[in-house]
Order: structure tokens, then C-alpha cells, then sequence
């Protein structure tokens, strides 16, 4: 359950992060990607099988939906709302990536310059 709560932390907010260890726009571009194909393909999702399977083992039942359709819609946002949530995490991960791509462009016309 941790680690489907850090996918979705670093898919949400991974693009700001970046903006400090720009190396992890390539993760988080992947996770975007993911993220994209799981809302509107509705992909499985490998965490869930994981976790559903961890659960077997230690006697418990997997879960009877997805992680996000158990402990996010309807106790973090009302269902009927998710689409409006999807979005802004869209819009959210937009900004990041504009600004990380002048950040990038700021780095590179400084090197370019020779100022550090």
C-alpha cells in the first residue's frame, strides 16, 4: 500500500521534483506515461496484482478493485468528481514539465556560456 502511495506522490508531484535532480524527469515522465495508459485504457496496474498476491500469502483477500477505487474515490474525493481530479492532476503534471523545460533551458544556455 506504501508503494502505491509513493507511485502516486512521485506521479503527481515527480515533475517538480525534477526541478532539483533533473535526472528524475525520466522516472517521472514514465510513471506520467503509466499514469495516462492506467485512466484512460484502464491498464491493469502491476502494483495492485503485487499487493493483491502479498495479501493471499498472509491470508487476507486482494482487494476487490483497484487501489486508486479503494482508498482514494470516494474517501479523498467523491466519485463523481474523479474526473475533475484526473484533470488536475493533469494540469499539475503540465506545470511541472514547462517548468522544468526552462529550467533546462536556462541550464543549458548558462553552460553554453560557460557560467556555472
Amino acid at each position: 500500500m506504501l508503494l502505491h502511495f509513493a507511485f502516486l506522490v512521485v506521479l503527481t508531484l515527480g515533475g517538480f521534483a525534477a526541478w532539483r535532480w533533473p535526472r528524475l524527469i525520466l522516472v517521472h515522465v514514465g510513471l506520467a506515461v503509466w499514469g495516462v495508459l492506467n485512466a484512460v485504457v484502464k491498464v491493469p496496474c502491476p502494483l495492485t496484482d503485487i499487493e493483491d498476491w502479498a495479501r493471499r500469502r498472509a491470508g487476507e483477500e486482494g482487494l476487490p478493485q483497484g487501489f486508486i477505487d479503494r482508498y482514494l474515490t470516494g474517501v479523498v474525493y467523491p466519485e463523481e468528481h474523479q474526473g475533475a481530479v484526473q484533470l488536475g492532476v493533469a494540469c499539475l503534471v503540465a506545470v511541472s514539465w514547462v517548468g522544468y523545460a526552462l529550467l533546462w533551458r536556462a541550464r543549458r544556455r548558462s553552460v553554453a556560456a560557460g557560467v556555472r
